[in-house]
């Protein structure tokens, strides 16, 4: 039994050092504070925000028409 067990390690390291010759290391890992951007928020506009009557009635003809096709 430890025969096998003995090729089976020789199997696995032959196959890592196989591996290794031909990928090569993996790269090294990056810190997730690296891959992150934070930056501000930008303020509110508030003319975006403000009722524009035209506007609504442009989209609610589109949704009622999107509805009834």
């Amino acid at each position: 039994m430890e025969d096998r067990n003995t090729q089976d390690k020789k199997t696995q390291d032959n196959g890592a050092a196989m591996r290794r010759a031909r990928f090569g290391a993996l790269p090294e890992r990056i810190a997730y504070e690296d891959m992150v951007e934070t930056k501000p928020a930008s303020p509110r506009d508030p003319a975006r925000d403000a009722y524009d009557p035209e506007g609504a009635t442009n989209r609610l003809s589109c949704l009622a028409w999107d509805l009834a096709l």
